[in-house]
Protein backbone atom coordinates (compact mmCIF):
# COMPACT_ATOMS: atom_id res chain seq x y z
CA UNK A 1 0.00 0.00 0.00
CA UNK A 2 1.20 3.75 -1.03
CA UNK A 3 -0.15 6.57 0.74
CA UNK A 4 0.51 10.11 -0.21
CA UNK A 5 -0.91 13.02 1.78
CA UNK A 6 -0.43 16.90 1.54
CA UNK A 7 -1.93 19.67 2.33
CA UNK A 8 -1.08 23.57 2.09
CA UNK A 9 -2.77 26.57 2.73
CA UNK A 10 -4.06 29.26 0.58
CA UNK A 11 -2.27 32.12 2.38
CA UNK A 12 0.62 31.40 4.75
CA UNK A 13 -0.25 34.11 6.83
CA UNK A 14 -3.89 32.32 7.52
CA UNK A 15 -4.75 29.06 9.16
CA UNK A 16 -5.76 26.00 6.28
CA UNK A 17 -8.99 25.00 6.92
CA UNK A 18 -9.04 21.72 5.26
CA UNK A 19 -8.13 18.17 7.51
CA UNK A 20 -7.16 15.11 6.35
CA UNK A 21 -6.38 12.55 7.44
CA UNK A 22 -5.71 8.74 6.89
CA UNK A 23 -6.19 5.52 9.66
CA UNK A 24 -5.11 1.43 9.35
CA UNK A 25 -6.05 -0.72 11.91
CA UNK A 26 -3.31 -2.40 13.76
CA UNK A 27 -4.75 -5.56 12.15
CA UNK A 28 -3.46 -4.70 8.97
CA UNK A 29 -7.25 -5.21 7.61
CA UNK A 30 -7.98 -2.48 5.21
CA UNK A 31 -8.47 1.63 6.43
CA UNK A 32 -9.84 5.02 6.39
CA UNK A 33 -9.11 8.41 5.52
CA UNK A 34 -11.47 11.75 6.02
CA UNK A 35 -10.73 14.99 4.14
CA UNK A 36 -12.66 18.39 4.97
CA UNK A 37 -12.88 21.34 3.00
CA UNK A 38 -13.60 24.16 5.81
CA UNK A 39 -16.31 26.54 4.65
CA UNK A 40 -14.76 30.14 5.38
CA UNK A 41 -17.18 32.26 7.39
CA UNK A 42 -17.86 36.05 6.11
CA UNK A 43 -15.52 38.89 7.93
CA UNK A 44 -19.15 39.62 10.32
CA UNK A 45 -19.94 37.84 13.33
CA UNK A 46 -21.63 34.52 12.23
CA UNK A 47 -22.81 33.02 16.05
CA UNK A 48 -19.78 31.15 16.72
CA UNK A 49 -17.33 31.45 19.10
CA UNK A 50 -14.98 28.79 17.17
CA UNK A 51 -12.64 28.91 14.25
CA UNK A 52 -13.09 26.89 11.03
CA UNK A 53 -9.89 24.65 11.91
CA UNK A 54 -11.10 23.86 15.40
CA UNK A 55 -14.48 22.78 13.66
CA UNK A 56 -12.83 20.67 11.19
CA UNK A 57 -10.19 19.37 13.60
CA UNK A 58 -12.99 18.16 15.99
CA UNK A 59 -14.97 17.13 12.92
CA UNK A 60 -12.56 15.05 11.05
CA UNK A 61 -11.46 13.77 14.28
CA UNK A 62 -14.70 12.46 15.25
CA UNK A 63 -15.50 10.84 11.99
CA UNK A 64 -12.21 9.44 11.51
CA UNK A 65 -12.54 7.59 15.11
CA UNK A 66 -16.58 6.60 14.39
CA UNK A 67 -15.80 5.26 10.94
CA UNK A 68 -12.99 2.96 12.35
CA UNK A 69 -14.45 1.28 15.54
CA UNK A 70 -17.81 0.78 13.54
CA UNK A 71 -16.76 -0.55 10.48
CA UNK A 72 -20.48 -2.00 10.20
CA UNK A 73 -22.20 1.01 10.85
CA UNK A 74 -22.89 2.66 7.30
CA UNK A 75 -20.61 5.96 6.82
CA UNK A 76 -23.94 8.41 6.58
CA UNK A 77 -24.76 6.97 10.50
CA UNK A 78 -20.96 7.69 11.23
CA UNK A 79 -20.92 11.44 9.84
CA UNK A 80 -24.10 12.29 11.12
CA UNK A 81 -22.61 10.96 14.85
CA UNK A 82 -19.60 13.00 14.28
CA UNK A 83 -21.94 16.31 13.30
CA UNK A 84 -23.92 15.64 16.39
CA UNK A 85 -20.76 15.24 18.82
CA UNK A 86 -19.17 17.68 17.34
CA UNK A 87 -22.48 20.43 17.76
CA UNK A 88 -22.72 19.03 21.12
CA UNK A 89 -18.91 20.16 21.78
CA UNK A 90 -19.98 24.23 21.33
CA UNK A 91 -23.84 24.19 21.34
CA UNK A 92 -24.00 25.88 24.78
CA UNK A 93 -22.07 28.35 23.84
CA UNK A 94 -22.28 29.17 19.96
CA UNK A 95 -25.64 29.74 17.68
CA UNK A 96 -25.31 26.78 15.54
CA UNK A 97 -28.66 27.73 13.77
CA UNK A 98 -26.99 30.47 12.04
CA UNK A 99 -26.76 29.75 7.70
CA UNK A 100 -22.70 30.02 8.20
CA UNK A 101 -22.27 28.61 11.59
CA UNK A 102 -18.84 26.48 11.03
CA UNK A 103 -19.20 23.61 8.31
CA UNK A 104 -17.31 21.86 5.75
CA UNK A 105 -17.04 19.60 2.62
CA UNK A 106 -16.53 15.65 3.42
CA UNK A 107 -14.78 12.73 1.50
CA UNK A 108 -14.52 9.97 3.83
CA UNK A 109 -13.91 6.09 2.24
CA UNK A 110 -13.30 3.25 4.12
CA UNK A 111 -12.03 -0.12 2.81
CA UNK A 112 -11.12 -3.89 4.09
CA UNK A 113 -10.32 -7.15 2.44
CA UNK A 114 -14.07 -7.60 0.73
CA UNK A 115 -15.25 -4.22 -0.25
CA UNK A 116 -14.86 0.02 -0.61
CA UNK A 117 -17.17 2.26 0.83
CA UNK A 118 -17.22 6.10 0.23
CA UNK A 119 -19.29 8.80 1.06
CA UNK A 120 -19.19 12.51 -0.67
CA UNK A 121 -20.99 15.73 0.45
CA UNK A 122 -20.58 18.66 -1.44
CA UNK A 123 -17.65 19.83 -3.64
CA UNK A 124 -14.91 17.67 -2.74
CA UNK A 125 -13.85 15.09 -5.00
CA UNK A 126 -13.18 11.32 -4.82
CA UNK A 127 -11.65 9.65 -7.70
CA UNK A 128 -11.80 5.79 -8.10
CA UNK A 129 -9.25 3.74 -10.58
CA UNK A 130 -9.73 0.54 -11.44
CA UNK A 131 -7.69 -2.04 -12.32
CA UNK A 132 -7.74 -1.68 -15.92
CA UNK A 133 -7.12 1.83 -15.39
CA UNK A 134 -10.65 3.53 -15.53
CA UNK A 135 -10.90 6.55 -13.53
CA UNK A 136 -14.83 7.66 -12.00
CA UNK A 137 -14.70 10.97 -10.07
CA UNK A 138 -17.46 10.73 -7.23
CA UNK A 139 -19.23 14.13 -7.24
CA UNK A 140 -21.98 16.15 -5.24
CA UNK A 141 -22.90 18.54 -7.91
CA UNK A 142 -25.63 20.32 -6.63
CA UNK A 143 -23.30 23.41 -5.63
CA UNK A 144 -23.14 23.44 -9.73
CA UNK A 145 -26.74 23.22 -10.52
CA UNK A 146 -28.20 26.13 -8.44
CA UNK A 147 -31.15 27.41 -10.05
CA UNK A 148 -30.81 29.08 -13.23
CA UNK A 149 -32.18 32.70 -12.40
CA UNK A 150 -28.67 32.11 -9.08
CA UNK A 151 -26.68 30.98 -11.91
CA UNK A 152 -27.50 33.80 -14.38
CA UNK A 153 -26.80 36.52 -11.57
CA UNK A 154 -23.61 34.43 -11.13
CA UNK A 155 -22.67 34.89 -14.43
CA UNK A 156 -23.83 38.75 -14.96
CA UNK A 157 -21.65 39.63 -11.90
CA UNK A 158 -18.36 38.12 -13.44
CA UNK A 159 -18.93 40.11 -16.49
CA UNK A 160 -18.99 43.50 -14.73
CA UNK A 161 -15.27 45.36 -14.51
CA UNK A 162 -13.59 44.06 -12.00
CA UNK A 163 -13.01 46.72 -8.76
CA UNK A 164 -16.17 48.40 -9.87
CA UNK A 165 -19.85 49.53 -7.40
CA UNK A 166 -21.55 47.81 -9.98
CA UNK A 167 -19.65 44.43 -9.80
CA UNK A 168 -19.48 45.00 -6.10
CA UNK A 169 -23.30 45.47 -5.69
CA UNK A 170 -23.86 42.16 -7.40
CA UNK A 171 -21.55 40.08 -6.03
CA UNK A 172 -23.40 41.14 -2.76
CA UNK A 173 -26.82 40.36 -4.35
CA UNK A 174 -25.21 36.90 -6.21
CA UNK A 175 -23.83 36.06 -2.09
CA UNK A 176 -27.44 36.58 -0.81
CA UNK A 177 -28.72 34.22 -3.44
CA UNK A 178 -26.21 31.67 -3.02
CA UNK A 179 -26.27 32.07 1.23
CA UNK A 180 -30.40 31.40 1.09
CA UNK A 181 -30.16 27.82 -0.60
CA UNK A 182 -27.32 26.94 1.90
CA UNK A 183 -28.60 23.83 3.60
CA UNK A 184 -31.48 24.44 2.30
CA UNK A 185 -34.51 22.24 0.02
CA UNK A 186 -33.49 22.80 -3.83
CA UNK A 187 -29.85 24.22 -2.94
CA UNK A 188 -26.66 22.49 -1.63
CA UNK A 189 -25.69 20.92 1.74
CA UNK A 190 -22.53 20.43 3.70
CA UNK A 191 -21.64 19.31 6.79
CA UNK A 192 -22.90 21.55 9.84
CA UNK A 193 -24.69 21.07 12.65
CA UNK A 194 -27.53 19.48 11.56
CA UNK A 195 -26.83 15.23 11.47
CA UNK A 196 -29.51 14.93 8.54
CA UNK A 197 -27.32 16.07 6.87
CA UNK A 198 -25.53 12.80 6.41
CA UNK A 199 -28.13 11.45 4.77
CA UNK A 200 -28.02 13.61 1.50
CA UNK A 201 -25.00 12.34 0.77
CA UNK A 202 -23.22 10.63 -2.15
CA UNK A 203 -22.63 7.59 -1.23
CA UNK A 204 -22.13 3.62 -2.49
CA UNK A 205 -19.66 0.87 -2.54
CA UNK A 206 -16.98 -1.26 -4.98
CA UNK A 207 -15.89 -4.66 -4.02
CA UNK A 208 -12.63 -4.12 -2.91
CA UNK A 209 -10.54 -6.16 -5.92
CA UNK A 210 -12.17 -3.97 -8.27
CA UNK A 211 -10.22 -0.89 -7.05
CA UNK A 212 -6.56 0.20 -7.44
CA UNK A 213 -6.59 3.18 -6.25
CA UNK A 214 -8.48 6.36 -4.95
CA UNK A 215 -7.55 9.74 -4.77
CA UNK A 216 -9.89 12.51 -2.52
CA UNK A 217 -8.64 16.06 -2.83
CA UNK A 218 -10.52 19.01 -1.95
CA UNK A 219 -12.37 21.74 -4.27
CA UNK A 220 -8.55 24.35 -4.03
CA UNK A 221 -6.46 21.53 -5.23
CA UNK A 222 -9.17 20.30 -8.18
CA UNK A 223 -8.79 23.84 -9.92
CA UNK A 224 -6.63 21.89 -12.15
CA UNK A 225 -9.23 20.96 -13.75
CA UNK A 226 -12.66 22.22 -12.67
CA UNK A 227 -10.80 25.98 -13.27
CA UNK A 228 -7.29 25.73 -15.04
CA UNK A 229 -8.81 22.64 -17.34
CA UNK A 230 -4.84 21.48 -17.47
CA UNK A 231 -6.09 17.99 -17.02
CA UNK A 232 -9.19 15.33 -16.68
CA UNK A 233 -9.47 12.79 -13.95
CA UNK A 234 -7.70 10.25 -15.01
CA UNK A 235 -4.67 12.71 -15.92
CA UNK A 236 -5.32 13.85 -12.17
CA UNK A 237 -4.64 10.21 -10.91
CA UNK A 238 -1.99 9.50 -13.34
CA UNK A 239 -0.24 12.58 -12.01
CA UNK A 240 -1.08 11.63 -8.35
CA UNK A 241 0.95 8.52 -8.57
CA UNK A 242 3.98 9.25 -10.81
CA UNK A 243 4.86 12.82 -8.95
CA UNK A 244 3.03 12.90 -6.25
CA UNK A 245 0.06 14.90 -4.26
CA UNK A 246 2.64 18.04 -3.77
CA UNK A 247 3.15 17.95 -7.60
CA UNK A 248 -0.33 18.51 -8.05
CA UNK A 249 -0.71 21.62 -6.23
CA UNK A 250 2.37 22.88 -7.06
CA UNK A 251 0.88 22.81 -10.44
CA UNK A 252 -2.20 24.50 -9.58
CA UNK A 253 -0.10 27.30 -7.62
CA UNK A 254 1.62 27.71 -10.40
CA UNK A 255 -1.72 28.51 -12.76
CA UNK A 256 -3.07 30.76 -10.37
CA UNK A 257 0.11 32.59 -9.98
CA UNK A 258 0.33 32.80 -13.88
CA UNK A 259 -3.60 34.45 -13.45
CA UNK A 260 -3.80 36.73 -10.17
CA UNK A 261 -6.68 38.60 -11.05
CA UNK A 262 -8.86 35.95 -11.89
CA UNK A 263 -9.21 37.68 -15.70
CA UNK A 264 -8.60 34.52 -17.49
CA UNK A 265 -9.83 31.98 -15.51
CA UNK A 266 -12.14 33.67 -12.69
CA UNK A 267 -12.50 32.29 -9.16
CA UNK A 268 -13.80 33.39 -5.36
CA UNK A 269 -10.03 33.69 -4.24
CA UNK A 270 -6.94 34.50 -5.53
CA UNK A 271 -5.39 30.95 -3.38
CA UNK A 272 -7.32 28.59 -1.96
CA UNK A 273 -6.29 26.11 0.69
CA UNK A 274 -5.81 22.65 -1.01
CA UNK A 275 -5.03 19.19 -0.12
CA UNK A 276 -4.70 15.69 -1.99
CA UNK A 277 -4.80 12.08 -0.32
CA UNK A 278 -3.54 9.41 -2.64
CA UNK A 279 -4.01 5.95 -1.54
CA UNK A 280 -2.83 3.21 -3.90
CA UNK A 281 -4.12 0.10 -2.86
Amino acid sequence: MRLDLTTVPGDPQRPNEDYASIALPASGQGGSLVLLDGVTPPSEPYGCRHSVPWFTSRLGGALLELSGSQRDTPLADCLAQAIARTADAHRDTCNLSHVRTPQATVVTVRWDDERLEYLVLSDSSLLIEAPDGQVDAVLDSRLDELPPSVRALGAATRALPRGSAERRAAGAEYGRAVEALRNAEGGFFTAAADPEVARLAVTGTRPRNAVRALAALSDGATRWVEVFRAGDWTETLALLRKEGAQALIDRVRAAEDSDPDGTAFPRGKRHDDATAVYVEL
